[in-house]
């Protein structure tokens, strides 16, 4: 079995839409392996844990294995499981709560959508 670049391997695990903007989040540092910023040269070995940032969070993935080229949905399984902790992933949902709450400044009057989706969620029913 090949072991590929860390680019390559999570552009074909669809972690990436692209190989591109895999290999860029490698130069930006938002991909860790075993704790540590890697280039996109790094080779993925089966038992790696890859950390990467999505933001607000870093997201923890093991490598089962490589595939041989990008995989569909379904089989993604075979090569990758998600480790990421429960505390991350509990302030994800926080901050997806309190991201809508709050408006940009200047983004104008709350549309009509806006104002149902709060008042459903100040006085559920």
């Amino acid at each position: 079995m090949e072991t590929p670049r860390i680019d390559k391997w999570l552009w074909s695990v669809r972690l990436f839409k692209t190989r591109t903007i895999a290999a860029e989040a490698c130069h930006k540092g938002h991909i860790m392996i075993d704790g540590l910023p890697v280039k996109a040269s790094r080779v993925v070995k089966p038992g790696d844990v890859v950390q990467v940032r999505r933001a607000p969070i870093w997201r923890s993935y093991k490598a089962l294995g490589s595939p041989p080229s990008r995989v569909g949905a379904k089989e993604v399984e075979k090569f990758v499981t998600d480790v990421t902790p429960a505390e991350e992933l509990a302030q994800l949902e926080m901050h997806k709560l309190g991201q809508w709450i709050t408006r940009d400044p200047g983004a104008g009057r709350p549309t009509k959508k806006d104002r149902r989706d709060l008042l459903d969620f100040f006085s559920p029913e």
